[in-house]
């Protein structure tokens, strides 16, 4: 029970989202790494062509893997050929979703949006909605009872977030929510970030997705093939795996309630194959610092910075071992939280490593 309360206040109508107002952690100042001004100025600068060598990349590779599943349907040589293609629908559109969303990835803002659309259609995410909410996560990043995006509470939901290597809980959800959209409705989280005048979106949106599922469905039933569905929708499940291994790595098992970024988000080396999927979202730390730098000039920011920040995670491995026993370790001692070690050249951290914690919004 205590477990399950202390939960409840990641709510956003919960008491630690009055807390959090009330010691102005909501909306306030972060700290930020010195750069000097023309340096920032080239880093921010966005260009059409890397996004559209990775997109035509992404989009070929998704199609060539398909293609080559179906010829193979019904031997087991399909299966590395649906595996692949899962991940770069259901994993590596998150990115995809993510940097487009910030309108970073490219310069012209109609080829942004574009794979924005495909990308949060994969993710089963609805554009217009999930736009807004991911303001708030950047604005109040783990900031409890503010931020909609925490997937690693304290004491983490375990058998939630294995679940969600299959799909098995953000798949329904996303599904319902579609349905919830289609009849012209919002959840009651939603109607705190969606205007009123872009309501409309979601609803259109939503109904010509479901338009698009139930003639995927159809097409099924007339062929009595399972193609359709592994080609369309199934693959934000069984690709899944991925994208939560990665999401991890972002800010679960780091400090609550902290102003720093350098206390609740972390960067991870990866190989070029686990940064062309995540499109350099490993460099998390950079891109929270300062989100209008596009995705492929992330690594410069990171050795523009790197005197200022914690020592990055040599490996994507290496960040999740931390991170699981982090979160094992959380389920009795939930005042526990990762810090990395700044560099002598590094300014202290700002503020304390763990922020007022939540609790205190009960106890008063």
């Amino acid at each position: 029970m205590i477990n399950k309360q202390r939960r409840e206040l990641y709510g956003l109508h919960s008491p630690a989202s009055d807390f959090a107002k009330e010691h102005g952690l909501a909306g306030a100042d972060w700290y930020l790494c010195e750069i000097p001004r023309k340096q920032m100025k080239e880093l921010m600068k966005r260009t059409d062509m890397p996004a559209i060598r990775d997109t035509i990349l992404w989009i070929g590779l998704a199609i060539g893997f398909a293609t080559a599943g179906v010829l193979l349907w019904g031997t087991w040589w399909a299966v590395p050929c649906f595996i692949a293609y899962g991940v770069l629908y259901g994993s590596s559109s998150d990115s995809r979703w993510h940097e487009t969303g910030h309108g970073t990835a490219f310069k012209t803002r109609w080829m942004n949006e574009a794979v924005y659309q495909i990308a949060s259609f994969c993710m089963m995410r609805n554009p217009t909605a999930w736009r807004y909410q991911h303001t708030l996560h950047h604005t109040d990043t783990l900031i409890v009872g503010i931020d909609p995006e925490v997937l690693a509470m304290r004491p983490a939901r375990l058998a939630g977030i294995a679940l969600n290597f299959f799909g098995l809980l953000d798949v329904p959800g996303g599904l319902r929510q579609i349905l919830v959209h289609a009849s012209g409705r919002l959840t009651e989280a939603e109607k705190d970030w969606v205007p009123v005048e872009e309501r409309p979106k979601v609803y259109r949106t939503a109904r010509i997705w479901v338009a698009i599922y139930a003639t995927t469905i159809g097409v099924a039933v007339v062929t009595q093939s399972w193609i359709p569905i592994v080609l369309i929708g199934g693959p934000r499940a069984y690709g899944a795996f991925m994208h939560i291994l990665y999401a991890l790595t972002q800010h679960a098992g780091m400090g609550e309630n902290v102003l720093d970024h350098r206390l609740n988000t972390r960067t991870v080396l990866m190989g070029p194959v686990n940064r062309f999927l995540y499109w350099n979202m490993n460099y998390h730390l950079e891109h929270h610092m300062f989100a209008a730098v596009p995705y492929h000039k992330l690594p410069a920011l990171h050795e523009a910075i790197k005197d200022d920040v914690p020592a990055p995670y040599p490996s994507m491995w290496a960040a999740l071992k931390d991170v699981f026993r982090t979160l094992w370790r959380q389920r009795n001692d939930q005042t526990y939280c990762l810090k990395g070690d700044l560099p002598p050249t590094a300014k202290p951290y700002h503020g304390p490593v763990d922020g007022l914690l939540p609790d205190k919004a009960i106890r008063g």
